[in-house]
């Protein structure tokens, strides 16, 4: 199945994730940047907070779009060793791309939380979100950086990845949402009509949308309209 486009991707993954609706301590984690649009519409039709945790994937050298591995928000890294190995990649090489890499994320941190507080999902349910899954060096570095915080339960949402991925992330994640898993899987964008790039200005504008939304049901629900 091709999605038209990330939003409706979202709506598809939002009528899976129906049973989470209006639950007082869920909440809607997104992978900037594509994985906004496709969060900004599971959170609106739940009825629950977005907010985002900023991930960075370490390319390999040359071959960027190719990930060894991933850092989030918060300290997590994680590192395809066995890829490393075989790229005989030393040491040096891998610690300036994370160095690099650390001051996009640290820059994407500050656009896009700006001095709202830091993400606290203690002893929530968390829908993490992203457009899609390759390798999932991103999400499982997500994953690990949600652990620490000690969320209630952590749910993977996408609405396409690769077969193989979807399945490893079972073993790390408490629920494995992905709509889509084709057999011949080689990139996110092509199961997508309009894969077009995200800028940090509608991720800022899909989460200030999320919140004026939130504080405007919650004044309708304390006065009883």
């Amino acid at each position: 199945m091709l999605f038209r486009d990330r939003t409706e991707a979202g709506k598809a993954l939002a009528h899976r994730l129906a049973s989470y609706s209006n639950y007082m301590n869920a909440m809607v984690i997104a992978l900037p940047r594509g994985g906004v649009p496709v969060a900004f519409e599971i959170a609106e039709a739940l009825n629950l907070p977005l907010d985002i945790l900023v991930v960075r994937k370490l390319g390999v050298p040359g071959h960027e779009e190719f990930a060894m591995g991933a850092i989030a928000s918060g300290g997590a890294r994680i590192l395809n060793k066995d890829l490393i190995r075989q790229l005989s990649l030393s040491d040096e090489i891998i610690e300036h791309i994370v160095a690099r890499e650390q001051r996009e994320l640290e820059r994407r941190e500050r656009t896009y939380r700006g001095q709202r507080p830091e993400l606290d999902v203690r002893d929530h349910i968390i829908i993490i979100v992203d457009d899609g899954l390759a390798t999932g060096s991103s999400m499982r570095a997500a994953i690990a950086a949600l652990r620490q915080k000690r969320p209630t339960k952590l749910i993977v949402a996408v609405p396409v990845g690769a077969r193989m991925t979807c399945s490893e992330l079972e073993a790390l994640a408490d629920e494995v949402i992905c709509l889509e898993k084709p057999e011949n899987f080689s990139a996110v964008g092509l199961w997508y009509r309009d894969f077009s790039q995200v800028t940090d200005k509608e991720v800022n504008d899909l989460l200030e949308r999320n919140r004026k939304n939130s504080a405007a049901k919650s004044i309708s629900q304390e006065a009883g309209i």
